[in-house]
């Protein structure tokens, strides 16, 4: 979701973007910037950010969406090199119910070294495996769904959003 009346004005990513608060840059180009995470979880933690403001995931158009993963993939492998991790994390939190603390779509990429006490648990301690038919049915509505030729796309509800 872009600007609009019922969004909080203030986003400290937009202020980056207009150049309001301090951040140290490692990437930009047109339509995005990368830079260091003020409290990384490992040194070269950085943030892949959209120059103009999209809340959450599902807000952004399937383009920058694009971009923004093909800088992150560019960006991985030097940030391992450079901070000699051995792995990387990608980390998109995308709603409150997600953990996203800053309305402002952005992908973290964390450097990551054994043993460093960070973790992202998965499979989830608090899950069960459920039945294949469950999940079969699941997998069933969704590709139902990507076939349904009512259903709204993104580009469609953009663009009737912009008139």
């Amino acid at each position: 979701m872009q600007h609009s009346e019922s969004q909080p004005s203030h986003c400290i990513f937009c202020d980056i973007m207009k150049g309001a608060a301090e951040v140290s840059v490692c990437y930009e180009d047109s339509s995005a910037v990368a830079f260091m995470d003020i409290q990384p979880v490992n040194q070269g933690h950085t943030l892949v950010v959209p120059r103009e403001h999209f809340e959450s995931f599902q807000d952004l158009p399937a383009e920058l969406a694009k971009h923004l993963f093909e800088v992150a993939m560019r960006l991985g492998p030097v940030i391992r090199r450079v901070g000699g991790a051995e792995a990387m994390n990608l980390i998109v939190s995308s709603g409150e119910a997600a953990g996203q603390d800053v309305y402002h779509f952005h992908i973290h990429l964390i450097p990551r070294r054994a043993g460093d006490g960070f973790d992202v648990p998965l499979p989830f301690a608090g899950s069960t495996m459920p039945e294949r038919t469950v999940l079969d049915a699941q997998a069933a509505q969704i590709l139902a769904s990507l076939r349904d030729p009512m259903r709204p796309t993104p580009r469609a509800t953009s663009v009737v959003g912009k008139k």
